[in-house]
């Protein structure tokens, strides 16, 4: 393999992470954003410290991207990273040229701090990794009497960059083929290329006691509140065509639960839960939920698994696209991309909890995690929890919040607390009233 003149490897894109830079753009950032909420506030020099050492550590996070001549490639940085407050909306595309050519972006504004990432660079799960020693390290420097050990003493890692998709599929898997494109969300969008974020703080302890009695985990409870709250709020409005289509909720799953792997790169899959609303006459909410937990139990095994990912990855290893020229095969590959897009109306990403060690808690009130909206996929949710909270967020670029709207009524109606926050684009006050 090559090396640059610091003796520093060059690497090739994992899997999945080849498509995310051929489609991706203004429209199709494919960025994730994860939230740390301190309890005081922000200290850009600090912060910028944090980072600089936990890319010491994670040197898979200190790349540019380049143009090789049939994929991208990742290249040594030699900069640093820019570190400065918010201005932006979340989940925005990342320019190069804006952060010396890093592929994630750090801010911050009063007593949060911000990651957005590029999909192509690692997978949520992998980027909580390096995010969570961001915060270590910033609380460490924030608070150095009381860290004076953890200071000496620096903590140790271990990963990988290995390529796991190919390390774990299987050549003679079959997938099922996803023939029906799914039901797409209307109405008018939000101007001027704003994003709309919307956070629900749900009471984790009420909500594992309601879906326990429904024998539902969270996340089955929460798919389905939110397949209902499309259905109610979206789906009765729309035309006849749209209404012959699945409500389709893509969501991703952590390949690490299933495989042997500590890589730092991509290694995620998904499953698709589709509801036929008309076909299956599922117009109450106790039909959806039986229907969700149906769907994660038929495909959440390790064979159906196993089918998804291999399925993609002979997709990413086909001679035929691996030998087209790149400059050729952006155009093909991005029309492509948005057609597949047209197979899901949204996708909900829950990233569990998030452990954080005891000594660190204190100084830390919440996490939050945002995906991108995209025009076919005009909402995305994600959620993650920490201590007694779990906070669903809805991301949009809808100009109305029914559907987040009937999400929180629904949990509310059920004796769940919820408290909201958004980011302003969207009038969510009359949630708590409605």
């Amino acid at each position: 393999m090559k090396k640059n003149k610091m003796n520093l490897e060059w690497r090739r894109l994992d899997n999945s992470a080849k498509i995310f830079p051929i489609s991706g753009g203004k429209k199709y950032s494919t960025v994730f954003r994860l939230s740390a909420v301190l309890n005081e506030k922000i200290d850009p020099e600090i912060l910028k410290k944090a980072v600089n050492i936990a890319l010491e550590k994670y040197k898979i996070f200190k790349v540019r991207m380049k143009n090789g001549f049939f994929w991208n490639y990742f290249e040594y940085n030699t900069k640093k990273p820019i570190i400065e407050e918010e201005k932006e909306y979340p989940c925005k595309y990342i320019r190069p040229d804006a952060n010396n050519n890093y592929l994630f972006k750090v801010t911050y504004f009063d007593q949060k701090i911000n990651i957005d990432i590029f999909h192509s660079l690692t997978d949520g799960n992998s980027g909580l990794t390096f995010f969570r020693e961001i915060i270590y390290n910033y609380i460490e420097h924030a608070h150095k009497e009381e860290f004076k050990e953890e200071l000496r003493v620096q903590r140790k890692v271990e990963f990988s960059t290995e390529d796991s998709y190919i390390k774990n599929y299987d050549k003679k898997s079959k997938s099922r083929t996803n023939t029906k494109k799914a039901y797409k969300l209307k109405g008018p969008k939000i101007k001027l290329g704003a994003i709309s974020a919307i956070h629900e703080y749900i009471n984790l302890e009420q909500l594992k006691k309601i879906a326990k009695e429904k024998e539902a985990t969270v996340t089955q409870y929460l798919t389905a509140v939110l397949i209902y709250s499309i259905y109610t709020e979206n789906y009765k409005k729309s035309n006849k065509k749209n209404k012959k289509r699945p409500i389709k909720v893509c969501i991703p799953i952590n390949l690490k639960k299933y495989f042997p792997s500590n890589t730092m790169s991509n290694f995620f899959s998904y499953l698709t839960v589709e509801a036929n609303i008309e076909k299956n006459e599922l117009y109450d909410f106790e039909k959806i939920l039986e229907l969700v937990k149906k769907e994660f139990k038929e495909k959440l095994t390790e064979e159906e698994i196993q089918k998804t990912m291999s399925a993609n990855v002979k997709l990413g290893i086909n001679p035929f696209i691996k030998l087209i020229p790149l400059v050729i095969k952006k155009p093909i590959v991005r029309l492509s991309y948005i057609e597949i897009r047209k197979y899901t109306t949204t996708t909900f990403s829950n990233i569990g909890r998030i452990g954080i060690i005891g000594k660190y808690k204190k100084y830390i009130e919440s996490f939050l995690m945002l995906i991108a909206p995209e025009p076919v996929e005009k909402i995305k949710c994600s959620a993650c929890s920490f201590e007694n909270k779990i906070v669903f967020t809805f991301t949009s670029i809808l100009d109305d919040a029914n559907i987040e709207r009937k999400f929180y009524k629904f949990l509310t109606e059920k004796g769940i607390e919820v408290n909201i926050e958004s980011n302003g684009v969207l009038d969510v006050i009359s949630t708590k009233t409605k």
